[in-house]
Parts: C-alpha cells; sequence; structure tokens
C-alpha cells in the first residue's frame, strides 16, 4: 500500500536552546536525512529585522523556503506571533502539491499567540489534510485550543477524508489524545504503533511527552524520536503511514 513518512519538529526559530547560534543550515541537512515527505515545522521565524545583520550566515529567504529549498517542492506558512522586529508561526513542506492553504488564530489570550495551518495535500488523487499546530504552555488555554481544532475540522474536513494533525502540544499529561480520538476519529501514530506516545522534550534525554502525530484512516509504523540533537529543545518525531 502506498505510504507517506512524516515529520514533526518545533525548531525554536532555527536557533540552539538558549539562542547561543544560528542552527538553520545543519537543522536544514538534519530534516533532509529524515527524507520525509511532509514536514511540519513549529516556531518558524518567518521574518526577523535583525538576525541578518547580527549573523553572517543568517539566509537571505524566509527559514521555510530555505528549509524547504529544492527537496519539498511545495510549503506554507501560517503566521502567528507578530513583534516589531518580525514573525513567527508554523509551516508545512511537503513533496506533494498543497492546493489550498489557511491558518486560523487559536490564541487564548494576548500572551501567547497561536494558530492552526491547515493544507490541503493532493497525494494519490485525493486530499489529505494536514494541521500543523503549536497549543499553549497553560492547560486552560490548550483545552480551548483543542476546542477550536475540533470545530474547524468538523466544519472544514469531510467525516470520510484522510487527516493528519501534527505539532507541539504543550501536552505533557496526554489529556488531550482522547478529545481527538472521540471527536475527530486520528489516534497518535506512535500509540498505534508502540502502544505508547512518544517523549520530545528535552532534545538531549527526552522524558515529556510534548509532541504529536495525529492521523485518521491510516496505519503507522517505523515511528521514530530523533533525539540527542543541539538544534532546538525538542527532539524530532517521524512516522510511517499507510492508506487503509
Amino acid at each position: 500500500m502506498p505510504s507517506l513518512k512524516i515529520a514533526s519538529y518545533n525548531i525554536h526559530k532555527g536557533f540552539s536552546p538558549f539562542n547561543r547560534r544560528v542552527v538553520l543550515h545543519e537543522l536544514r541537512e538534519f530534516l533532509r536525512a529524515l527524507d520525509a515527505d511532509i514536514v511540519f515545522l513549529q516556531e518558524v521565524q518567518g521574518s526577523h529585522l535583525h538576525h541578518a545583520k547580527r549573523h553572517p550566515n543568517y539566509p537571505e529567504v524566509p527559514q521555510y523556503e530555505f528549509l524547504a529549498d529544492d527537496f519539498w517542492a511545495h510549503h506554507a506558512y501560517g503566521m502567528n506571533a507578530v513583534y516589531e522586529a518580525g514573525h513567527h508561526g508554523n509551516a508545512i513542506l511537503s513533496r506533494f502539491p498543497i492546493v489550498q492553504t489557511r491558518n486560523k488564530d487559536v490564541s487564548a489570550h494576548r500572551f501567547e499567540q497561536r494558530g492552526l495551518l491547515h493544507c490541503e495535500v493532493e497525494w494519490q488523487g485525493t486530499s489529505v489534510h494536514c494541521f500543523c499546530a503549536h497549543f499553549g504552555l497553560f492547560a486552560k488555554g490548550r483545552r480551548a485550543q483543542a476546542n477550536a481544532l475540533v470545530a474547524h475540522v468538523k466544519t472544514e474536513v469531510a467525516a470520510h477524508e484522510s487527516l493528519i494533525i501534527a505539532g507541539d502540544f504543550n501536552d505533557w499529561g496526554d489529556r488531550l489524545s482522547n478529545t481527538f480520538a472521540d471527536e475527530l476519529g486520528v489516534h497518535d501514530a506512535f500509540h498505534l504503533s508502540t502502544g505508547a506516545v512518544a517523549r520530545s522534550f528535552p532534545a538531549k534525554f527526552p522524558l515529556l511527552k510534548l509532541d504529536r502525530i495525529y492521523a485518521r484512516g491510516f496505519d503507522a509504523s517505523e515511528c521514530d524520536v530523533h533525539g540527542g540533537t543541539r538544534m532546538s529543545d525538542h527532539a524530532a518525531l517521524t512516522a510511517r503511514l499507510r492508506r487503509q
């Protein structure tokens, strides 16, 4: 059966933990080595007025374009957090055409600007609805964002259509998986494959379960946590999804 390899990664705005150095060049090579068909990225710097002046190796194009380069022919960006020097948000890189993109503001309060990037990817003659998410640090806000995600999916995605939701949910207690399963019929790829949700934070010694790859209409296998790196405070997740 045809399959998709999915990756999800919070890239920490292209800087190493504690913002010591720019890691975008090694990050690009790392992502290429994962060889994923669709990549869900969080904390992607869309624009910043000062980084290029302070860092000689900083790319001239937006981070999502630099990372996609010619390896992923299609990409989309959702601007969430806006400030005087620039903005950052979520991005999706894809080997397959992205036929439609929308970005939904799900900020729970003014101190954390969060969004859902929704892309329809054309694959094997049908649309796969892909959502890249980055939820807030506080439980009340995460519940509100989960409800907004459920409502949006139910409105925009037919029940029979394939669905992938991936990103940084900050859900270390795994409080949201049952809600997503009951409301949307999506299941965590790692739980399907290994029986346990992935530990992805901190990257060097992953202990907390912050990141997820949820899917509907797919079986999951070959799920891996790519920890031990110094490029972000999160580990990257990958999973192979085969259409049921």
